[in-house]
């Protein structure tokens, strides 16, 4: 009987004026006990989450002080934790950790040596908190091999029995669980993610390719429903360690119809709306989507916010490309990639009105924002005036794991950039090099480091082929 543990992966529930409030999630064989976690010689037991199959999903809640370095233990061994907020911090954000084909059979050292180097960049200068921009799975091939999903989503049966929807129920559990322990058991991956706490926002890959733009015949159909429903729960025990009726603090909506959060540390704010629970070809988020973030506009926020956006806030004219692609039959088959962009004709007022609560957070001059974002597989930058001399940065990094488009499609966006975009009048938006590259539009695996050193704010990508860039001040 197989008797390893998985674990453990350290998720950050919440922050408050003197404590960082900790889960560490495992995945055991059933029947096998998952060792209390110690804190300064206090045992804190593990707590049964759910179960599929023969693996069982648990988690151990536990707190620690911020204003100094801590560490736990488990099972006899100790990890350090940067866990002193109140000075110098160092945060690391990745995204796109996977592939949409054969990500499974992947060899584990080519595919994760990015999640190596933030290792090694870790023990040089601890990160405190790892931030997870979107596709912290690609869940695509997971329909495969069930009759109700395998042609997901060309084909969809139109009115499948309970008892189908529920055996594709079981197989995409087991679909979505090969996948999250897979991550676990990646070396690299595992050894970072049990020495700093994770905060993440999903994006469509979490889900499937696609998800919240494709038709509503699609994601609405009851085999949609099945699959969405299965992702969102897999994403609450192994991205956030909690289940429903037991969401952290950190949640903007206890009862998680949509899973945006905020977390607040001594100086810094990060918030991370979600984009893909209340997305339609229509809309990207919904009402309560929207509620929090005019919340956060309304209240008095810190010296510094960082935005997660899974799909970039600031990028080029879109929807230039978009025309193209509708008049080029060809082409159509990428409309729905182009849907799932603020900068989509369908969104640009949602677009418009996202711009316009950042300008009213800085509006005042206390608070700077920064926005972090992934998903296009490219590094890159941006900024977007916001007034008074003030501009709103973008840091975009994309692709921990998936591998480049090729360098023509990052020239062709380098191009697409020039020709600017002010979707708020007055707010032009302009793409920029990251230090030390050539291109607007870098085409190798990255991640990005974000720094806090005297009050004062920087940002590095490491570059898989290229290193560590010059330092850029935000």
């Amino acid at each position: 009987m197989k008797t390893e543990i998985l674990g453990p992966f350290l998720t950050l529930d919440a922050a408050d004026s003197d404590r960082m409030h900790l889960a560490a999630v495992f995945v055991a064989p059933q029947g096998v006990t998952v060792p209390a976690v110690q804190v300064q010689d206090v045992d804190y037991p593990a707590v049964r989450l759910a179960q599929i199959d023969e693996s069982v999903i648990y988690r151990v809640r536990f707190a620690v002080p911020t204003d100094r370095a801590s560490a736990y233990a488990w099972q006899g061994t100790t990890y350090d934790l940067a866990s002193d907020l109140r000075g110098d911090l160092r945060i690391a954000f990745a995204s796109c950790n996977g592939e949409e084909h054969g990500d499974m059979d992947r060899e584990e050292a080519e595919r994760n040596v990015m999640w190596a180097r933030l290792g090694a960049q870790h023990e040089a200068a601890p990160f405190s908190i790892l931030l997870h921009g979107g596709d912290q799975i690609y869940a695509d091939e997971a329909t495969l091999g069930h009759d109700l999903s395998h042609h997901w989503p060309k084909e969809v049966p139109k009115d499948p029995s309970r008892a189908d929807l529920e055996d594709l129920r079981q197989h995409l559990r087991q679909g979505f669980l090969a996948r999250y322990t897979a991550l676990m058991a990646a070396p690299s991956y595992a050894w970072l993610c049990a020495r700093v706490p994770s905060l993440a926002q999903w994006d469509d890959h979490d889900i499937c390719d696609g998800w919240g733009s494709l038709p509503r015949s699609r994601t609405y159909s009851p085999v949609g429903q099945v699959l969405f429903e299965v992702a969102r729960e897999m994403a609450l025990l192994f991205q956030h360690g909690c289940r429903d009726g037991d969401l952290p603090a950190r949640f903007h909506d206890p009862e998680g119809a949509h899973l945006g959060w905020v977390v607040a540390v001594p100086g810094l704010a990060l918030v991370a709306p979600d984009l893909r629970s209340e997305r339609t070809r229509r809309q990207i988020m919904g009402p309560g989507g929207w509620r929090m973030m005019e919340q956060i506009a309304a209240q008095p926020q810190p010296d510094r916010l960082l935005l997660l956006s899974s799909v970039p806030l600031l990028g080029p004219r879109l929807s230039l490309l978009e025309t193209l692609m509708v008049l080029t039959p060809r082409m159509q088959k990428y409309e729905d990639d182009l849907r799932d962009q603020w900068q989509s004709r369908a969104h640009r007022a949602e677009w418009q009105r996202m711009l316009q609560l950042v300008c009213t957070v800085m509006q005042d001059g206390r608070c700077d924002v920064t926005a972090l974002s992934g998903e296009i597989h490219l590094a890159t930058r941006a900024t977007m005036a916001t007034g008074r001399g003030r501009a709103l940065h973008q840091l975009v990094a994309s692709g921990v794991t998936h591998r480049p488009p090729p360098q023509k499609w990052a020239r062709f966006l380098g191009a697409l950039a020039a020709f600017g975009d002010s979707p708020l009048p007055g707010h032009p938006i302009r793409i920029h090099r990251i230090p030390g590259q050539r291109q607007r539009y870098i085409a190798e695996r990255n991640a990005l480091l974000v720094t806090r050193q005297s009050d004062r704010w920087r940002a590095e990508w490491s570059m898989e082929q290229s290193g560590l860039t010059p330092a850029l001040p935000i």
